[in-house]
């Protein structure tokens, strides 16, 4: 497998008011151009900690993050995120939006016509064409998050991170916006390492499964890898007893080797 993400030994901490609280202890994570990573665990095993190191938005205390041969030390345009809360600017349209990510990644470098393109075209890949000009107060909460998808894809991103991006929507839009999801990424070819806590999503989306062990100190605890054909099909799927076998191996995970944690 070719390295294109890579965590080497890595640990966060966070200072607190009851003291230094170990978040993540001696995290190994390799992940290769093109594959579908989930992450998966209780709350607080560190998974949108993990996803943070990788955005650069956090800074380790130990170890070694690496993407595409570089040092991650901060945010950057190949690295983009789509969060729970679309966090949408409600005063602009939804173009308006995805053009100011476009505007920041390509602005210097094209004109105002490609940037346009590029905006009508990422709304086009998530089936917005019809909602640019609305504003997020006039459509739904899922239009709202695949508009923040369209704003991560328009920047061409060598890895698209996504943290819990369907949690918030009802069973129906999740469906949809999964399915969505799939075809987008085997369109684009892309990298994507999304965090979950739904078995059955990671399952239909996944190439492998990263479980985390529970906190404080979390790390790795097993990797699953997913080798159901694509294109997938979650009605096909649905009477797979690979997927069942699959789906029953991150169950028996989840709440037999790492029990959910007492409140």
């Amino acid at each position: 497998m070719t390295k294109f993400v890579e965590l080497t030994q890595v640990s966060k901490h966070f200072d607190t008011k009851k003291g230094r609280f170990q978040a993540l202890s001696n995290v190994n994570l390799s992940i290769a151009r093109g594959e579908f990573v989930s992450l998966i665990g209780h709350s607080g095993c560190g998974k949108s900690t993990v996803l943070n190191l990788i955005a650069g938005l956090l800074e380790a205390n130990g170890g070694g993050l690496i993407c595409n041969g570089r040092e991650i030390d901060g945010p950057g345009p190949e690295r983009a995120v789509v969060f729970q809360n679309h966090s949408l600017l409600p005063w602009l349209t939804c173009f308006g939006n995805v053009h100011l990510a476009v505007e920041k990644v390509f602005g210097k470098r094209e004109n105002k016509a490609a940037l346009k393109a590029r905006t009508e075209a990422a709304l086009a890949m998530v089936g917005l064409e019809h909602a640019m000009h609305k504003y997020p107060s006039e459509i739904s909460g899922g239009m709202k998050q695949r508009v923040g998808i369209a704003r991560a894809l328009a920047m061409e991103p060598k890895i698209l991170l996504m943290d819990e991006p369907f949690g918030a929507l009802d069973a129906l839009t999740r469906a949809h916006l999964q399915d969505e999801l799939l075809r987008i990424v085997a369109a684009t070819q892309s990298t994507v390492v999304m965090v979950t806590h739904d078995v059955d999503e990671a399952v239909l989306l996944s190439d492998r499964i990263v479980m985390m062990t529970n906190g404080p100190a979390a790390t790795v605890g097993e990797i699953l890898s997913v080798g159901l054909a694509k294109p997938r099909n979650r009605l096909v799927l649905a009477n797979d007893p690979e997927y069942h076998r699959y789906r029953t191996t991150v169950l028996e995970f989840l709440y037999h080797r790492q029990q959910m944690p007492a409140a």
